[in-house]
């Protein structure tokens, strides 16, 4: 009897354990609320890009405030009402359908390594395809930043410390506004610390925007736009 308790357990257990590696990443929900009965949800983003990147030790764009920044340059082809940015690490496991790939996400896909994400959306005073190339030279305005969300799953810790966030344009401030032009996902470690691991990264909108690019270098965004 005992044997068999023992053995009903592990079949739990197993089965648990293979329902948490199957979920699937929940729709990634706007600023747009809907009430169902007594509940309200979030309506899904209609538009969606995915990036999936490896983050490696001393790989660093920039040193900031004592964090070592990456970055992700975005190409955003028309006026937004609103965007959302999320960032889950690690990536492994995930199903994500038509992702742009990092040039070394493949070979460390497997990787369990994972970090406490931080993210700012970042806007340039670049508002034309060809002004990208001047990127190096380019006045950068954060729009917005997120630690930890605990609408996202949460890392092999145990902790909620994937980020989220949601940023409304505001059409009367110049600076503040979601117009056609070059953005940049920045992401960092909330910890002083290295930032090592797989990720992934998503920019949503609540209409579709065609021609949306994302890459890890400027040069590699204008390969993509050709």
């Amino acid at each position: 009897m005992k044997l068999l308790k023992v053995i009903l357990l592990a079949l739990i257990v197993l089965f648990s354990t293979s329902k948490v590696k199957a979920q699937k990443l929940k729709a990634f929900g706007s600023s747009v609320e809907k009430k169902v009965g007594p509940i309200s949800k979030r309506v899904p983003y209609t538009d969606v890009v995915s990036y999936l990147g490896h983050a490696a030790v001393d790989t660093e764009d920039e040193v900031k405030d004592g964090k070592k920044f990456y970055y992700i340059y975005v190409w955003i082809p028309a006026v937004a009402p609103e965007l959302g940015l999320r960032m889950i690490s690690p990536a492994k496991g995930l199903k994500i359908k038509n992702a742009i790939k990092g040039a070394s996400y493949d070979d460390n896909a497997s990787s369990d390594d994972y970090f406490d994400t931080y993210i700012t959306l970042e806007r340039s005073d670049i508002v034309s395809k060809d002004k990208i190339s001047n990127a190096k030279s380019a006045s950068w305005h954060k729009l917005a930043s997120n630690d930890d969300s605990s609408e996202l799953p949460k890392q092999p810790s145990g902790s909620a410390y994937n980020s989220l966030l949601r940023y409304k344009s505001q059409a009367g401030d110049p600076l503040k506004a979601l117009t056609t032009g070059l953005y940049r996902i920045g992401f960092t470690t909330f910890k002083t610390g290295e930032v090592k691991g797989t990720f992934l990264a998503q920019i949503g909108s609540p209409i579709k925007l065609p021609g949306v690019v994302m890459a890890k270098t400027v040069e590699e965004l204008l390969v993509q736009m050709k």
